[in-house]
């Protein structure tokens, strides 16, 4: 069983791969792009929309949402420019897809980035509110 989902794990970065490269594909509808770019940015991110330390819950966005998110890109890219893709990422992955580790460390540093200032944005409008409130 427990191989199984290891190959289920793998078929998926694979997928994760090949929709980077269709999202560079001049052919990839502008609309697909988008939906590759926020599926590929979660994806990577260290930060899920329910944390993995809560039980059964914590595991359900990876399991469920993401490879809903796959298929729903797949159906949004060409098939020519997924097959294509397929390929690339294949060999890249065969020949130890070093790029691919450095696009996942970029990619978590600015999600990283982007939710600190996210915070920071948040307290201080709260902080702006609450001094308004209490004037």
């Amino acid at each position: 069983m427990i191989a199984a989902w290891k190959k289920k794990a793998g078929t998926l970065k694979m997928q994760l791969f090949a929709l980077v490269y269709a999202y560079r594909d001049r052919r990839t509808p502008w609309y697909a792009r988008m939906w590759v770019a926020v599926l590929v940015a979660y994806a990577f991110s260290p930060v899920d929309l329910i944390p993995d330390f809560i039980p059964v819950l914590g595991y359900l966005d990876d399991l469920v949402l993401l490879p809903l998110g796959v298929v729903l890109a797949l159906k949004m890219i060409p098939a020519e420019v997924m097959q294509e893709s397929r390929a690339k990422a294949e060999k890249d992955i065969a020949e130890g897809g070093r790029w691919f580790t450095r696009l996942a460390w970029i990619m978590a540093v600015v999600i990283v980035l982007i939710w600190i200032g996210l915070i920071v944005w948040l307290l201080w409008t709260g902080v702006n509110l609450w001094g308004e409130l209490t004037l």
